[in-house]
């Protein structure tokens, strides 16, 4: 498996006690990006046993060795333990000690094992994971956002001279204005967990903070040269899928990636392969366009991307093609009709 997925993917992930498998990853392809995961917001009790921190941790700080000030507080004085997560204790990503003991820990554990550090839950609302309730500290969205900001900032410069990549899970960005540009400022990337198809049904459209705001994630980072990987939710299905990839295609460059999931959280083995990841479209002509309303369009050497970004049920658009494509069928096509949220992505001689 190692042999197989190491040759077609970009980056892998993994814990921080799979040292051996990032290994293995890098000997089968060198080229090859692994990452560790560390949350960066948490703390974790099931992590320590009769007071001692495991040696290989999933976050930054031990649940037994962290400093009582460095959990956050509800304004009742309670700890906050994560919703749906026993055993996830949230941290103060604002205080300074927290956030060099968190980065000090993570870069001596992960240098020399990793190329880069995967950062999860750099959140957005102060209310994530305990809905309608926020930290004493940081009672509205904008002074927890802030808080992040720091960490990563005051941060930043640690990971660089340790020569780590860091990648932060920026999931809901698009809900938040800036948000996304904001944190990447301080990463080498970002990644989307709910990325344009949430199920088989429920496809995110374009509207002020929809389909057009996760698009331009990728967008954003390819003009600085920065990471963007994005995860549709789907089984599997034709729409969903077609959609998610032709929409990724639309602005994705040499540092993008894409990984469908199934399941939330499902992650004991590799995101399917598809035969689409293998089609070599070439070179892009330029960046996207419109050619209707909410209907955008990428021309490659040797191929044609369309997405309808439309709500789900509404007409189908036809765009007529300036040459014959090949569909995902294996269809000859002179144009094609899509209906909202669905896309296509097309082959041509070149």
């Amino acid at each position: 498996m190692i042999t197989t997925e190491a040759a077609r993917r970009s980056y892998v992930v993994l814990n921080a006690w799979e040292t051996d498998l990032a290994a293995k990853f890098k000997a089968a392809n060198p080229k090859i990006q692994t990452f560790v995961y560390k949350d960066l917001s948490s703390t974790r009790s099931y992590a320590c046993t009769d007071g001692v921190d495991d040696s290989a941790l999933p976050t930054g700080v031990g649940y037994c060795a962290a400093d009582p000030s460095w959990f956050l507080l509800d304004p009742n004085g309670r700890r906050f333990e994560y919703d749906g997560y026993e055993g996830h204790w949230q941290m103060d990503v604002g205080n300074t000690d927290y956030q060099n003991a968190w980065a000090d820990n993570v870069i001596a554990s992960s240098k020399g094992s990793f190329d880069g550090v995967f950062m999860d839950n750099a959140l957005f609302a102060c209310d994530t994971y305990h809905d309608g309730v926020c930290p004493a500290a940081y009672p509205t969205d904008e002074s927890m956002r802030a808080a992040y900001r720091s960490m990563l900032a005051n941060t930043r410069q640690k990971f660089v001279d340790a020569g780590l990549k860091t990648v932060a899970n920026m999931s809901n960005a698009r809900l938040h204005e800036g948000a996304w540009d904001s944190y990447v400022e301080n990463l080498d990337g970002g990644f989307d967990e709910w990325w344009l198809t949430f199920n088989d049904n429920d496809l995110l459209s374009e509207y002020p903070e929809g389909w057009s705001r996760q698009v331009a994630e990728i967008a954003a980072n390819e003009a600085k040269g920065k990471i963007t990987w994005v995860q549709p939710h789907h089984s599997g299905a034709e729409q969903p899928f077609r959609y998610a990839y032709a929409s990724y295609l639309l602005a994705a460059g040499t540092h993008a990636a894409i990984s469908e999931i199934d399941q939330t959280d499902r992650y004991d083995n590799p995101s399917q392969w598809r035969t689409e990841y293998d089609w070599d479209l070439g070179t892009p002509v330029g960046p996207y366009f419109a050619v209707a309303s909410n209907v955008f369009q990428r021309d490659f050497a040797c191929g044609t991307v369309i997405v309808n970004a439309n709500k789900t049920g509404s007409s189908a658009v036809t765009v007529r093609l300036s040459a014959p494509h090949v569909n995902e069928k294996g269809s000859t096509v002179r144009s094609v009709s899509l209906p909202g949220t669905s896309g296509t992505v097309l082959r041509r001689s070149c």
